[in-house]
């Protein structure tokens, strides 16, 4: 990033219209530069635009060394929220392999090269935070999410390694279950009748986030949930 200044960084992979929009607003009104990574270029341009303190990083998260390259450019965060996710639904007989794979590497895979890329220079600072945004396929293995669950419940299941072993270090590492339908206008689209309470709403995401990469270190969590009041669990 260009210019000097002595703002903290943080890092947001899988930056949309929604959660990922949310949580560089959070940050950058925090006090942070925020670089943006996702491989939308001219969404990610129209953001930098928009929001002060941002630098747009058009990257595949898949691409390992478009990724260390993404990081080089930037330097190194203080803060890294990894929110890029690959989804799909459909049974084990009804996916096919590469979407399963295509996830994994979004999903888990892409969380193991940003703590291998990143992690260190938190060590030798002492402090820094990585949080993950996860859901309930984390959790649970429904027979419509087959192409999807087994790669969040690996990635919960990595961030848990990675928080065992980087805690001791100084490195808050934890995963927050969104067990919610975000409130993003394809979501009210397909749920025409849902009232606005039924949703959750990126910026209370982005805010969950924001707490959890700034808990006290005598209190740190790892697994964290968010829900609206209502939602059966």
């Amino acid at each position: 990033m260009t210019g000097k200044t002595t703002k903290p960084l943080a890092l947001v992979t899988g930056v949309g219209p929604g959660t990922g929009a949310a949580l560089v607003r959070r940050f950058a009104e925090g006090g942070y530069r925020v670089a943006m990574l996702a491989r939308d270029a001219d969404r990610l341009a129209a953001l930098e635009r928009e929001i002060p303190d941002t630098v747009a990083v058009p990257c595949d998260v898949t691409d390992v060394a478009a990724l260390e390259q993404a990081i080089t450019r930037i330097g190194m965060p203080k803060v890294v929220v990894h929110n890029a996710v690959g989804g799909a639904f459909g049974t084990f007989m009804e996916i096919e392999a590469e979407t399963l794979q295509k996830n994994f590497d979004i999903n888990a895979m892409a969380l193991f090269n940003l703590a291998r890329l990143t992690a260190p220079a938190m060590v030798a600072a002492g402090e820094g935070a990585l949080i993950v945004t996860g859901n309930t396929s984390a959790q649970r293995g429904r027979a419509g999410f087959a192409g999807f669950a087994p790669t969040k419940a690996a990635q919960r299941i990595l961030a848990e390694s990675l928080a065992r072993d980087l805690g001791p270090k100084g490195v808050h590492v934890a995963y927050l279950v969104i067990d919610a339908v975000i409130d993003v206008p394809w979501q009210r689209e397909r749920l025409p009748d849902a009232a606005d309470d039924f949703f959750i709403s990126p910026a209370s995401i982005a805010g969950e986030v924001w707490h959890l990469a700034h808990q006290p270190r005598d209190a740190w969590s790892f697994l964290a949930e968010v829900r609206p009041f209502h939602e059966p669990w």
